[in-house]
């Protein structure tokens, strides 16, 4: 599949999304096209299938010149291979950290990384698309991300998208600041932090993407905890394609009325379904921690009023 036919789409589950990291802004964007190239071309989609990265393939995709892309691609050979990420446990919640990549060489000849994911990358990049997935997802078109020339504004954006749909979510400090890959002796200074990295990176978002964000400080005592984010969508342009009005008489294919409970739980498991929803549970609930609690949490929501449930006909979550 040539490049120019991918859909530039990053995806990956919550518990990717939110890990602790520390990645340099050249390092998140080559880990922003392994993700979308080996799910789209299906190489390097397992951990033992090397994925190659062209330069040309970053420099069309960030904008920058076939030289810096060149030196990108050197310094990762490195670089890349050393980072590593900390998330949780699903059995246990205890951390667990992973490396991102298993194997990288580059091919000087060719202007080609070749590079491995890590098995704790592919699962989370690869089972989102099972009907028996187990967790929920993020995913934003990389066109959002690549302008921006701040790493703290590309992982804001990636934390902020995941509450999209929420239109808010509060933060921890001490976890965000490890979630953005700020260094426990980088802006220790609240000030300093404020300014070199979170208004920065507020700033950046709101010029460069498609979203409007806003953020106040949460305190205990007098010390700042942590910060409460306001996040809005922004208004379409007016050539953007508009979704279909569906006609009021055909207001019945969205309810559930004659669908048994083995139905209702095929519904609820499909990916589109839950990419649909998943703004409805947060990812500390019961129903955003396993499948079982998610089905639970959806099929009594669908009995309860499935008007809430409105975005395409009920029953053609039956249909793939």
């Amino acid at each position: 599949m040539s490049n120019k036919k991918l859909k530039n789409e990053v995806v990956k589950t919550h518990r990717l999304n939110t890990a602790l990291q520390k990645l340099s802004l050249a390092e998140i964007r080559l880990m922003q096209l392994a993700i979308i190239d080996a799910r789209e071309t299906g190489t390097g989609i397992d951990t033992v299938t090397p994925l190659p990265i062209h330069a040309s393939r970053y420099a069309e995709a960030f904008g920058v010149t076939r030289q810096t892309a060149y030196e990108v691609l050197i310094e990762a050979e490195t670089s890349l291979f050393k980072r590593y990420f900390t998330f949780l446990d699903e059995r246990d919640g205890k951390p667990v950290k992973s490396h991102w990549v298993s194997q990288a060489k580059y091919l000087d000849d060719e202007a080609i990384i070749e590079i491995m994911l890590t098995p704790a990358v592919v699962q989370e990049i690869t089972r989102i698309d099972a009907i028996e997935a187990k967790t929920l997802f993020t995913r934003f078109a990389l066109e959002q991300v690549a302008p921006m020339k701040s790493v703290y504004s590309v992982r804001l954006y990636e934390l902020l998208n995941q509450w999209r749909q929420a239109k808010k979510v509060s933060f921890d400090l001490d976890v965000f600041r490890g979630q953005l890959g700020v260094e426990d002796t980088e802006y220790k200074a609240m000030s300093d932090f404020k300014k070199r990295v979170l208004d920065l990176a507020v700033k950046e978002i709101n010029e460069k993407s498609d979203l409007k964000v806003s953020y106040e400080q949460v305190k205990k005592g007098v010390a700042i905890a942590g910060f409460k984010f306001k996040v809005l969508t922004k208004a379409q342009p007016k050539n953007a394609k508009q979704e279909a009005v569906r006609d009021v008489n055909t207001a019945d294919i969205f309810t559930v009325e004659g669908l048994n409970d083995k139905q209702l739980g095929r519904i609820v498991r499909n990916p589109a379904f839950m990419a649909e929803y998943n703004h409805l549970v947060t990812p500390t609930s019961p129903a955003g921690q396993s499948q079982q609690g998610w089905e639970f949490e959806m099929i009594n929501r669908l009995k309860k009023d499935a008007s809430e449930f409105k975005k395409r006909p009920i029953r053609e979550y039956l249909e793939y």
